[in-house]
């Protein structure tokens, strides 16, 4: 299975666009979104079968058992996080608890115990012809990169013979990018003819390049600024990245995103443009014409 990574470095720069042409386009029969935070990718991949549905478990939460609680005040005073509040009882937020054990540790009544708590859901969708795996990170969580590797190893495990994965990444450089990026045989970079548009592009390419994995480079919405776009084309030039081409930006794209549609499910300029990156990039990540590679 070929594993294709699609990244940017902030949010609203069209990495989600783009990743759902190439499903479409490529008939993946294999698909995910990484982006675990906030997932969206599912809103344009319509998938009417309910999913299987498997709860997360993320770091074990304290929980305080009221009727051996003698009010000592220990767990409190010694919890770093000021996750315990004194009220009628002793009670953990579970919101601020991290889950140390320091309060476990300190009761001298055994009144406090971790207990594994539910951090999210995975949600896996399959059918005859495709897998499609996604997650949502409970509020305040914080192990999205660990649940970032759940989505991507249910989706190896559901779809052994698939020859292309999809993989619709998050944005940043964080805990679920760096876990997106692990076994993944290329990354492609959308990104926009922006200042910050430009700077997390290259804050993305250093931590690829940690990994040692192949990276190419599109541009969406390229004729917003046009001499952002040649400090673009330049820098991939310099730095010996490919460059898989630019996608305008296009008010009928925006309406086909809002009617719950890919830009190459409608006849427009920006789908023509994506067509042409899918092909350059799939050259690329097969060594190959596309047409024979899927």
């Amino acid at each position: 299975m070929k594993q294709l990574l699609i990244l940017s470095g902030k949010g609203g720069t069209g990495k989600t666009t783009v990743a759902s042409a190439f499903i479409k386009l490529s008939d993946a029969e294999a698909y995910t979104d990484c982006d675990v935070d906030a997932p969206n990718l599912h809103l344009v991949m319509h998938h009417t079968d309910a999913p299987k549905r498997t709860d997360y478990y993320g770091m074990p939460k304290a929980e305080i058992d009221t009727e051996l609680c003698i009010k000592c005040g220990q767990c409190r005073q010694n919890c770093r996080f000021d996750a315990i509040t004194e009220e009628a009882y002793y009670k953990v937020d579970a919101f601020a608890c991290e889950g140390c054990g320091i309060c476990e540790d300190v009761c001298p009544a055994g009144a406090v115990s971790l207990k594994p708590a539910v951090a999210g859901e995975l949600r896996l969708y399959v059918n005859e012809d495709q897998v499609f795996s996604t997650a949502q990170l409970k509020m305040g969580s914080g192990t999205s990169g660990m649940l970032v590797t759940e989505v991507k190893k249910q989706m190896k495990s559901a779809a052994r013979d698939a020859k292309l994965a999809i993989i619709d990444g998050s944005p940043g450089i964080g805990c679920p990018v760096i876990a997106s990026l692990s076994g993944v045989d290329m990354v492609l970079i959308v990104t926009e003819p922006s200042i910050s548009g430009i700077s997390d592009m290259e804050r993305i390419i250093k931590t690829a390049e940690t990994f040692q994995t192949k990276t190419a480079i599109c541009i969406n919405k390229y004729d917003t600024n046009l001499e952002n776009t040649h400090r673009i084309e330049s820098f991939c030039i310099d730095h010996k990245i490919p460059f898989t081409g630019k996608i305008p930006f296009d008010s009928n794209a925006v309406k086909a995103i809002n009617n719950g549609q890919t830009v190459v499910d409608i006849n427009c300029v920006s789908g023509a443009a994506a067509r042409e990156v899918y092909d350059k990039t799939m050259k690329l990540l097969f060594g190959q014409d596309s047409r024979d590679s899927i």
